[in-house]
């Protein structure tokens, strides 16, 4: 069994090769880049590009399952090429696709996988606890600002929602299933900045921000006026999942899914910007 991984060397994506390896599949990935890429020993690289489907031949040759990104490039734009890839997938005789998704309205892969004879399952996961990087630089200096600080979130340890992924492309049977992924507890932000100063005993002021300052920030990162929509309705209007922990993690993988306290331990050092020798 040969599984292809697309997507790895983003945040999910290196945790799922890790995975596979673990469960003792043979792992390929799929990059545009090799030279740049770095992945364990025992992992094949091959060069090729979801957006370009005449390179993927030598990265479809013998390939049973794939874990397919719906998004690429700084844009996250939708991939286009649905139909090509899955062509391909089903010539080369691959039979399980997962498939990582990110917005209400199914992408271009998605409805192409979806109208073959593959078997898949979408992976639809809340708020990756890798997010909260996005605090270090202001945590450092003391202060972070943050809108909707008092919504919870289930928030989920972007290694279980890989976690699910590798077991689903293993062992199969969640055909046609979406599968919300999330975290044990639903926290807010003024509960997640508490536990993060809990973990590093150090203390920082929590600026809450307007809705419209968040929408503006937003705008100034290039995001659409439906992005931002759809952004917003996320923070305000969260779907179930987002409120209500799941046990997707334990039902898929047998494993309990990690808690906010587990992953700020694991990233402390890069949350108080040290340096191990």
């Amino acid at each position: 069994m040969t599984i292809l991984i697309t997507g790895a060397t983003g945040t999910v994506g290196g945790h799922i090769v890790q995975h596979l390896l673990d469960l003792g599949a043979a792992v390929r990935c799929l990059t545009r880049n090799p030279a740049n890429a770095s992945f364990p020993d025992g992992v094949e690289v091959v060069q090729g590009d979801l957006r370009d489907p005449g390179t993927l031949g030598p990265a479809l040759d013998g390939v049973t399952a794939a874990h397919l990104i719906t998004f690429a490039g700084d844009d996250y734009a939708p991939i286009t090429e649905g139909e090509a890839i899955v062509a391909r997938l089903q010539e080369a005789g691959a039979a399980r696709v997962t498939m990582l998704t990110g917005d209400t309205e199914a992408s271009p892969i998605e409805k192409a996988v979806a109208a073959s004879s593959l078997e898949w399952t979408s992976l639809a996961p809340v708020e990756f606890m890798a997010n909260m990087l996005e605090w270090v630089d202001g945590f450092r200096a003391g202060r972070i600002e943050e809108g909707f600080v008092d919504v919870p979130s289930t928030v989920v340890h972007e290694s279980d929602i890989a976690r699910v992924a590798a077991h689903v492309l293993v062992d199969g049977g969640h055909h046609k299933e979406t599968l919300w992924i999330t975290g044990p507890e639903a926290l807010t932000v003024r509960e997640r900045v508490d536990v993060i100063q809990d973990v590093t005993g150090k203390a920082v002021d929590l600026i809450p921000l307007r809705t419209e300052d968040v929408q503006g920030q937003w705008r100034s990162y290039g995001f659409s006026e439906d992005d931002i929509d759809f952004m917003t309705q996320m923070k305000t209007n969260p779907p179930e999942a987002a409120k209500i922990p799941q046990e997707t993690v334990r039902r898929v993988t047998g494993q309990d899914a990690r808690t906010f306290r587990d992953w700020v331990i694991e990233h402390k050092t890069a949350l108080l910007g040290e340096h191990r020798s």
